[in-house]
C-alpha cells in the first residue's frame, strides 16, 4: 500500500496529518510490516504538552517494542481509546481508524521539515 500524499513522514516511520488545528498521528505501513501483530499501545494522556520529538508511548507486537515520536511541538489533544480493546486496529488500517493521537500543534509549519510521500517512499519508507 503506497503511502497516502494527505500526510507528512518520520523517517522514525510515523505519519503525521493536519485536521484543522490537530495534528493526527499514527504509524505508517512500512512500520506495521515491521512489526508484525500489534498486541499492545500505550500512548501518553491527553493534557500531556510535547516538545518535537518527544516519545508519546509505544506500540508492542509480538517481535518488539517501539516508541512512538511526536515531530510537532503541541498538547496531546485525544487518545485513540479504541486500541485499548482492540490494537489490531493498527495491523487493519494504520492510516485510518489505527490513528494514535490527535495532538493540538503549538506550530503546524513544523510538519514542513518531514517528509511527502515521494520523499518518504525514495528513502525506503515505501
Amino acid at each position: 500500500m503506497p503511502s497516502p500524499d494527505d500526510r507528512r513522514y518520520s523517517d522514525s516511520h510515523e505519519w503525521h496529518k493536519l485536521e484543522g488545528e490537530m495534528v493526527v498521528i499514527g504509524i505508517t505501513q512500512f512500520a506495521v510490516d515491521q512489526l508484525t501483530d500489534v498486541t499492545f499501545v500505550e500512548m501518553k494522556p491527553a493534557g500531556t504538552n510535547l516538545s518535537k520529538g518527544d516519545a508519546i508511548g509505544e506500540v508492542e507486537s509480538v517481535k518488539t517494542t517501539s516508541d512512538i515520536y511526536c515531530h510537532v511541538d503541541g498538547e496531546i489533544a485525544e487518545v485513540n481509546e479504541a486500541l485499548a480493546d482492540n490494537p489490531g486496529l493498527i495491523n487493519e488500517d494504520c492510516y485510518g481508524k489505527g490513528w494514535l493521537v490527535k495532538v493540538k500543534a503549538g506550530d503546524a509549519g513544523q510538519l514542513d521539515a518531514m517528509m511527502d510521500a515521494g520523499a518518504y517512499a525514495a528513502s525506503g519508507g515505501a
